[in-house]
């Protein structure tokens, strides 16, 4: 899971932000990041929007909108993979502000179903600052979704009414809420999907922690886990001994070399992410969970590959992939951190 996405749409997106970069000065820039940073970091307040003007917001968005895209775009890879056919005619996302999840989903399904309508795109913000860079990025991608896309600003809370559509999106938001909004909105998305409910959170154990309550929230629903997960159960990992969470690579910008000081050419984005799906979404068509999903780096030794795995009846454990297992040890060599296993064939 570790590639980087669709790179015309990443390369696009990076030239787009670059450009609007271009009229910041770089100190001004810099120091816009550390403290939206510091914001994120810290506690979150909910009485006002953390990105306040446009320079707060072009900093950010050339600081974090790269990552955000590469990690929701695996995560809807990764959904796309175990729905085959499916494409959502319609998008929500959830506080998705400069748009990154919209750019994932063009990114993954193009502007829709073969042959169908273009899909329709809501994008809810209670930051209009964001919103408006959104609208503007959206319209530089010369894809027809993001063009049309509808970027309305609302607040996300427990009692927020929102459209159906059949994709939600809730990326990176449920930080930002206040404790009691967070169960509410999931729950609201839930009822508000046609298909499915995707959820992007930091690879970090409070990431994971709020994923996986997010998680519970949407099988209590009725939706169904398509990913990472192999099943619908309790996540076997032990709260407070580890967390799941996989990674994106992301090119880094001048503005990332210049805050963080760092010299690679590349970071990996962790994050930890659910994809449930509604009932009915894989009736009488091809789909489901993978039988397993790597959830560490595969171990390369001399004639064998170590793989951690997360599986529906034996929880996690370990195999060893030997070269007498043949086609399977040539896949385990190539296999990811995230990936099904065993492959699909």
């Amino acid at each position: 899971m570790q590639q980087a996405s669709s790179p015309r749409t990443a390369e696009s997106l990076r030239a787009a932000l670059d450009a609007l970069v271009d009229g910041l000065p770089p100190r001004r820039a810099a120091s816009a990041v550390e403290r939206l940073i510091g914001h994120y970091r810290g506690a979150t307040p909910t009485h006002a929007p953390i990105l306040r003007d446009r320079a707060d917001v072009v900093a950010y968005a050339a600081y974090r909108m790269p990552a955000t895209f590469e990690a929701v775009a695996a995560a809807l890879r990764a959904l796309a993979v175990r729905a085959p056919g499916w494409s959502p005619e319609s998008h929500l996302d959830l506080g998705g502000g400069t748009g990154a999840a919209v750019w994932a989903a063009d990114a993954v399904w193009g502007d829709g179903p073969p042959g169908g309508p273009t899909r329709g795109t809501t994008v809810l913000d209670w930051s209009e600052p964001a919103l408006a860079l959104g609208r503007d990025l959206a319209a530089q991608r010369g894809s027809a979704a993001p063009a049309a896309a509808e970027w309305r600003r609302q607040r996300l809370a427990g009692d927020a009414a929102l459209p159906p559509a059949d994709l939600v999106s809730v990326g990176y938001v449920l930080n930002e809420l206040a404790d009691a909004d967070r169960g509410a909105v999931i729950e609201a998305a839930a009822r508000a999907a046609r298909g499915a409910v995707l959820v992007v959170e930091p690879g970090t154990p409070d990431g994971y922690a709020r994923m996986i309550e997010a998680r519970d929230r949407l099988v209590a629903a009725g939706l169904t886990v398509l990913a990472p997960c192999p099943h619908s159960g309790r996540c076997p990992i032990v709260p407070g001994e580890d967390w799941c969470h996989f990674a994106a690579r992301v090119s880094r910008s001048s503005l990332h070399r210049r805050v963080k000081g760092g010299t690679l050419p590349y970071e990996d984005e962790k994050f930890a992410y659910v994809a449930a799906v509604t009932p009915g979404l894989l009736d009488g068509g091809a789909g489901g969970p993978a039988s397993a999903r790597i959830v560490r780096k595969p171990q390369i030794r001399k004639g064998q590959v170590l793989l951690d795995l997360c599986t529906e009846d034996e929880g996690l454990r370990r195999t060893t992939v030997s070269k007498r297992h043949g086609a399977d040890y040539r896949a385990a060599r190539n296999a990811d951190w995230g990936d099904a296993w065993p492959p699909p064939g």
